[in-house]
């Protein structure tokens, strides 16, 4: 048996599987690891972001990557995911904790026996992206769990990227070609992550999807929203490339009603889906609006986004 120090620190050790590893308890004992007691005795930890002083040199992400020192461990991971209580009632994935209804406790469960094959399935099962929402997302699935109504709730968003990190990583995330095609044809207006995510669904269900974007890159609030230490915008393409390997045909510098006419548009497809986003800023009249520097957010995002 090995021993580790609080908060589970290790390193790489492929020959010794993660149930022989003895962790620090709340108590102060070591034992191995176990998930029937385990948001009683582990401490929630959640995956810590990277220094600043080596961010301000890279303009990089956030959250680490592997080889970063403050990446969890994989008997971390486990340990964290050991935390999920198995409720009767799991409020944090209902639709006051997530928006899209992620089976959380399930895909926590999987990262604890280290099914992660499954784990991604089960992902992917609500969640078109979730390398988008396991980094930029708020979290309320945190705010609404149980074990944090009295201590700290599970590290739920940690998990959630870490699957799909992984994922992409190992290759389980391949494209995936409908082996059917409906005939009908489908024009998504813009390709923000609400556009994007109506044309995978639709794509997999057979239509011919095509996604017109009046920017030059595909990904909307994705791309020019949210700056790269949120989200790299490698990501993003990663997961607009594999949407365009599995069929879907995007259309950018495509500007609808001004460029290109709504009414071709309409013509050549069997349905139109609006997509949208909203970039008419709205205005506070308060005092200091018009000392300098202060500007409207997306437009100072958008700035930001160029200059990188």
């Amino acid at each position: 048996m090995i021993s580790l120090l609080h908060h589970h620190a290790v390193g790489r050790m492929h020959w010794l599987t993660l149930e022989y590893f003895r962790v620090k308890r709340r108590d102060g004992s070591f034992d191995v690891i176990e998930k029937l007691r385990g948001f009683l005795n582990y401490e929630r930890n959640p995956e810590p972001y990277r220094n600043p002083l080596e961010r301000v040199t890279d303009w990089g992400e956030l959250n680490p990557t592997d080889g970063d020192k403050e990446k969890h461990s994989a008997v971390e991971r486990k340990v964290q995911a050991a935390r999920c209580m198995d409720c009767g009632t799991p409020f944090c994935q209902t639709h006051t904790g997530c928006p899209v209804n992620n089976l959380i406790p399930e895909w926590n469960n999987l990262v604890y026996n280290g099914q992660w094959s499954d784990a991604i399935d089960r992902l992917h099962k609500t969640n078109n992206f979730p390398e988008f929402t396991g980094r930029v997302c708020p979290a309320p699935c945190e705010g609404s769990c149980v074990a944090g109504l009295v201590d700290g709730p599970v590290t739920i968003k940690n998990i959630e990227y870490s699957i799909v990190d992984r994922a992409w990583k190992e290759g389980l995330i391949t494209p995936r070609i409908p082996l059917e095609r409906s005939g009908m044809t489908v024009a998504v207006v813009g390709s923000g992550p609400s556009g994007l995510a109506a044309a995978d669904t639709l794509n997999q269900l057979g239509h011919k999807v095509t996604v017109y974007e009046r920017e030059d890159r595909i990904g909307g609030l994705l791309m020019y929203g949210i700056p790269n230490m949120k989200l790299e915008k490698d990501t993003v393409d990663r997961r607009v490339n594999l949407l365009r390997e599995e069929g879907i045909e995007f259309v950018t510098n495509a500007n609808i009603g001004q460029n290109i006419d709504v009414n071709e548009v309409k013509a050549n497809h069997d349905a139109l889906i609006l997509t949208v986003g909203a970039t008419k800023p709205r205005d506070l009249p308060v005092p200091g609006r018009d000392l300098n520097g202060v500007i409207f957010a997306m437009v100072c995002i958008v700035l930001l986004v160029y200059v990188i």
